[in-house]
């Protein structure tokens, strides 16, 4: 198992790992523009690999939650199954 971690806001009632469209709507209907705000924040590029991706933005995520000037932001997580645990 491993953990998948998302940025979402304290007032979004919808899932952002099983409720994608929902909660995206909420979020931009409320004009907070989370997934654009993470983009600017998280040091990404093409030439990363998917391991170091995914760090460079759980590091911004983090990096929002800590600052979290307006009071708005949390991290959410989940735990999902290893697609290679089990594999020799």
């Amino acid at each position: 198992m491993s953990d998948e971690f998302m940025l979402t806001t304290i007032d979004n009632p919808f899932d952002p790992f099983t409720q994608w469209d929902e909660w995206r709507r909420y979020d931009e209907d409320m004009g907070y523009f989370t997934c654009s705000y993470l983009a600017r924040i998280a040091k990404t590029s093409d030439d990363l690999s998917e391991a170091d991706y995914n760090e460079a933005v759980d590091d911004a995520i983090e990096e929002i939650v800590k600052l979290n000037i307006n009071g708005m932001y949390r991290k959410t997580y989940r735990q999902s199954e290893d697609p290679t645990r089990g594999e020799a």
